[in-house]
Formats: structure tokens, sequence, C-alpha cells
């Protein structure tokens, strides 16, 4: 496991989202619309946080033949240790991932999954306990609906927030979100700060003290 992947571990993806607002990254590397699925769905139960670095898919329309063919299957891609990010073509109905590839990454030693888009065989992938995140699920498998072209190349989220490979991802109950290397000692700081200041809220919080002048307070 990496410096930086211990140095973000302790922190919610709540608080490193807000961190990356102060600091002006795109949409707080906010990776809006992907949720956990797996072991637990968002809201019905605990999960551990999931953090590694990405190791990135890049999926294409089926029907697209000028697009590049990886040398080997996507899912023997995955790395020990590190989230792969697959970014499926928007508006597919499919899922690009399922219990199969789930077994194999798992296997792999991957710290998880996260897909911008579809995936299927829920329970499959819960009892494994491989945590996944996701957009949407589907009955469908990817058959003649996607296929891997790209591995590890940057891949655009939406407008001017990237995942490349090598940046940080952090999910939770609460969502996704990525962190760019050259960013994590600040984000850390800042996480640290907040920390501190959002225990001295509680603590006024639960003493009785009003909202307003407990936040004027303290932040």
């Amino acid at each position: 496991m990496s410096k930086l992947v211990k140095a973000l571990r302790p922190f919610a993806s709540c608080d490193i989202g807000d961190a990356l607002v102060k600091l002006r990254y795109p949409r707080g590397g906010y990776l809006d619309g992907i949720s956990i699925w797996s072991p637990t769905r968002q809201g019905h139960g605990s999960s551990p946080r999931a953090v590694g670095e990405a190791v990135t898919v890049r999926m294409v329309d089926a029907k697209d033949m000028s697009a590049p063919t990886p040398t080997k299957h996507f899912a023997d891609c995955a790395e020990a240790d590190k989230i792969m990010y697959i970014q499926q073509p928007s508006a597919m109905y499919s899922a690009c991932f399922g219990g199969l590839m789930a077994t194999r990454a798992k296997k792999i030693g991957a710290a998880g999954v996260v897909i911008d888009g579809r995936f299927r065989d829920i329970e499959e992938i819960q009892a494994l306990g491989l945590p996944l995140f996701a957009r949407d699920n589907s009955i469908l498998g990817s058959n003649t609906f996607t296929r891997a072209s790209q591995i590890n190349v940057p891949v655009q989220f939406k407008e001017d927030l990237w995942v490349s490979p090598g940046d940080i991802l952090v999910g939770d109950q609460d969502g996704v979100v990525v962190v760019p290397p050259s960013l994590v000692d600040q984000v850390v700081e800042l996480c640290k700060e907040r920390e501190q200041i959002d225990w001295k809220t509680m603590q006024d919080l639960e003493a009785g003290m009003e909202m307003g002048p407990t936040l004027k307070k303290h932040r």
C-alpha cells in the first residue's frame, strides 16, 4: 500500500471533497451519481472504506471497430491494493462488469471497483465482499454492447474532472472522490483541521448551543 493511500485512509469522502473544493479542484473530485453496492448497498449497513490507486479501464461501444483492443482481458489488469475504475459509454443499459470479473479482481487482491456505468450479479459480488461502487445495475451482460478498449489511460468523468492512473480513489457510504497525488499532502492537512473543527462544533451542539452561533464561532 502506497504512502499516499495510507495518508488518505483515515478520512471520509465528504471531508476529502470539502478539502478539494477549498483547493479549487474540479467538482471537489466528487464522482456524482456513483454509490456503493457491495459489500452492502448505500444506507443498508456499514461497509469498509475503499481506498486505493486507480487502474483505469476505458470501455467503448462494441460496434466501434476503430478503437484499440487490449492484449488481455481487462479483469486480468486489476492490481493488488488498487481500485479498478471502469468508464462505460454513457446511456448504455447493459452491464460492463459482473460476478466472474469480480471473482478475478478479488483473487488478484483489488481494493475495489468503481464503475461509471452499470454492473450485474449483485449477490455474487456481495458474497465476495468486494467493495463495488457504480452508477446503476442491469440484467444484461456486455455481450454485443460494450468492450474494453484501453487500460491505464486518463478518462474524462465530466467536463473538467478526469480520473488518471495513479490517482487515489476513496469510496464509502457517502460516495466516491478522486484525489490527484500532487494534492494529497494538502488534502490531508485540511482534513485534519476540519476534524478538529467538527469535533469542537459537535461538542457545543450536544451541549445545547444553537447552530448559527456555533458555526460562526468555529468556522
